[in-house]
C-alpha cells in the first residue's frame, strides 16, 4: 500500500471516530426481521411481471431512482408506507420529514421489518436497508437525520407504495 492512501485512510477514521454513532462515516445500524416474519421469494421472472421496471430497478438490482422524481417525497397525509415487492409495512406518516434530497426520508422504521447490510458500491462505505420479508432494496441510512433518533432512513420512493390512514 502507498503510503499516502495509508495515511489517507488513517486519518479519514481518525476524523469519523469523532462522531457518535458513526463509523467511517455511516452509521452503525444492525437490523434484523421480526421474529415469525414468512420471507417471500419469487423468480426473477415472477417479479418482473410483479413490479414495474423502475420498481424491479431499485428493488430488484439495487438501483436508485433519481432526486425529485417521486410523488412520495412530496406526500403529506397520514398513512403507511410499504414496500412495493411484499406490502410489508416499513414507515409511517409520523415518522416522515423533508430532508430535502429529493427521496423519501423517515427519522425511524416498522422494528423487525427491515434488515440493514454494509454497502461499498460508492467506496465509502454506507448502510444499506432491505424489505426484512421480500428482501427488496429500499435505500441507505445516514447520521443526519432530525431527533429523536438523529438518522435519515432515505428511501426510494418507487421501493415503496403508500396506503392513506
Amino acid at each position: 500500500m502507498k503510503r499516502r492512501h495509508f495515511l489517507g485512510l488513517s486519518g479519514l477514521t481518525g476524523l469519523t471516530a469523532l462522531i457518535p454513532g458513526v463509523s467511517m462515516g455511516f452509521p452503525r445500524v444492525k437490523l434484523e426481521a421480526a421474529e415469525g416474519l414468512e420471507r417471500v421469494t419469487l423468480s426473477e421472472d415472477e417479479w418482473r411481471e410483479k413490479l414495474s421496471s423502475k420498481a424491479y430497478y431499485v428493488l430488484r438490482e439495487h438501483g436508485t431512482e433519481a432526486a425529485f422524481s417521486s410523488p412520495l417525497d412530496d406526500e403529506q397525509r397520514k398513512g403507511e408506507y410499504r414496500c412495493a415487492g411484499c406490502d410489508l409495512v416499513l414507515f409511517t406518516s409520523d415518522t416522515k420529514f423533508d430532508s430535502g434530497t429529493g427521496w423519501p426520508s423517515f427519522y425511524t422504521h416498522v422494528e423487525g421489518h427491515l434488515l440493514s447490510q454494509l454497502d461499498f458500491s460508492m467506496i465509502w462505505p454506507r448502510t444499506e436497508y432491505h424489505c426484512a420479508r421480500c428482501r427488496g432494496h429500499q435505500g441507505h441510512v445516514f447520521s443526519d437525520g432530525p431527533e429523536p433518533t438523529g438518522l435519515r432512513w432515505c428511501n426510494n420512493g418507487a421501493a415503496l407504495h403508500f396506503v392513506p390512514a
